[in-house]
């Protein structure tokens, strides 16, 4: 793709069954970028991730990928190409420990050194996992179930990593270490990440630009700093009035 463009969703409509929630959508994310998708509650931003990465199928329109039209691949195909997906919720198995569920993350991969050396990493990110590693993952706290799912995500050692709902239910404290980790992910890694994020002045002080979602379609994408600016954004999300 031109000007290092990692991801391209194309004039994207998408819903659940006959119920239409996304109406044509456009976003890019370039590499070593962090972009994130803001709005109200039932806006649609949770229902583009879960098309993106093929957990919901398009009704109209393209995804591409790295140069491929990945529209009509499914979940786990996108996934091996290099997307990872911490959902909303987190879904981790809880009657499973916590270094079960994040090899979950790399059921793709052949179980070798490589997968060892990014088990050791995720625990150096997310230290509080590795003395817990033994652990169900159901007996964590929020925070730590947050950082399991990021981890699992990170296993599948993804270019493009993909966090529906960062903070939600967390302590600041938390949601600052998070962020840190995730500044960490793009500079050493050059991971590109794409977030849906309910807490926008948190949002947009991570990512670099950002796309408004309003009744399922984009109104608004600019750099994040032009957001912030924005009176409709300040007015809307930030309650400055």
């Amino acid at each position: 793709m031109k000007d290092n463009l990692l991801l391209k969703v194309s004039n994207l409509d998408a819903g659940y069954g006959a119920i239409q929630v996304l109406w044509d959508i456009n976003l890019e994310v370039k590499q070593k970028e962090v972009v994130c998708v803001i709005g109200a509650n039932g806006a649609g931003k949770s229902t583009l991730l879960k098309n993106i990465v093929g957990i919901i199928p398009s009704f109209k329109g393209e995804i591409f990928y790295s140069d491929n039209n990945i529209t009509k691949m499914a979940s786990p195909e996108r996934i091996k190409m290099g997307l990872g997906f911490a959902p909303e919720g987190r879904h981790l198995f809880f009657g499973l420990t916590v270094e079960d569920n994040l090899l979950m993350g790399a059921f793709q991969r052949k179980y070798d050194e490589s997968v060892k050396e990014d088990l050791d990493f995720v625990y150096t990110l997310f230290k509080p996992l590795k003395g817990y590693r033994k652990k169900l993952s159901g007996n964590l706290s929020g925070g730590e179930q947050q950082m399991c799912a990021i981890g699992r995500a990170l296993m599948s050692r993804p270019e493009l990593l993909i966090i529906d709902e960062l903070s939600l239910g967390l302590a600041p404290v938390v949601v600052d270490d998070l962020i840190d980790i995730l500044a960490k992910l793009r500079k050493e890694r050059g991971i590109s990440i794409l977030l849906v994020e309910q807490d926008v002045k948190v949002a947009l002080d991570i990512a670099d630009r950002g796309y408004v979602l309003e009744a399922g379609a984009v109104s608004i994408h600019d750099t994040t700093d032009k957001l912030a600016k924005n009176e409709h954004i300040k007015t809307a999300y930030l309650g400055i009035a």
